[in-house]
């Protein structure tokens, strides 16, 4: 697993990108939950820190966890679908960037097989982790349990607020099931 991190913190691949490549990713062969994002925002690409901003408090708050449980990579996996910024468009984020996860993805899980749950955030991250459901709504895949052991989410950002307010059986049913799960696969 050190190798494979030491590559992958090395790659190059997105040398174009606008910031830059510094790709982040938290893992480590014992960790039981992962965090299927999109790719690091600004702020986490230029502190080098997974989901430290307003996105990641929300999505602490979420899951029920707090900084030093969250950030403990022999618990908690960190591996977006790019591991490096893509740049801003124009009513957010780039989309992750296409060869990082054919790249280093099914090495990654490989090397995790102690996982129990993975958190599914974005349409990148269900393409590739739930093929199969690709096209369904977002609320449809969020609300209903397409996977035994995965669960959909919306993406954290402040940008989903009103999302959220759409869909307020989301904090009321689905969060409350979420956190009572994370604690036992934390136990």
């Amino acid at each position: 697993m050190e190798k494979l991190l030491a590559n992958i913190r090395a790659c190059r691949i997105c040398e174009g990108l606008p910031l830059g490549p510094r790709p982040l990713v938290q893992a480590s062969a014992s960790a039981r939950i992962l965090i299927a994002g999109q790719a690091p925002g600004r702020l986490a690409h230029a502190k080098g820190i997974p989901f430290d901003d307003a996105s990641g408090n929300r999505l602490r708050d979420w899951l029920g966890l707090d900084r030093a449980q969250f950030y403990c990579a022999q618990k908690v996996a960190i591996a977006p679908m790019g591991f490096c910024f893509p740049g801003a468009g124009k009513s957010g984020d780039l989309p992750p960037r296409a060869e990082c996860a054919p790249q280093w993805r099914a090495q990654l899980l490989a090397a995790m097989p102690a996982l129990e749950l993975v958190l599914i955030i974005g349409r990148y991250a269900v393409a590739w982790h739930l093929p199969q459901m690709k096209g369904l709504p977002l609320a449809e895949l969020v609300r209903d349990k397409v996977a035994p052991h995965a669960q959909v989410l919306p993406h954290p950002s402040p940008r989903n607020n009103r999302w959220l307010k759409q869909n307020p059986w989301f904090e009321a049913r689905i969060l409350p099931q979420l956190r009572s799960r994370i604690a036992e696969v934390m136990a």
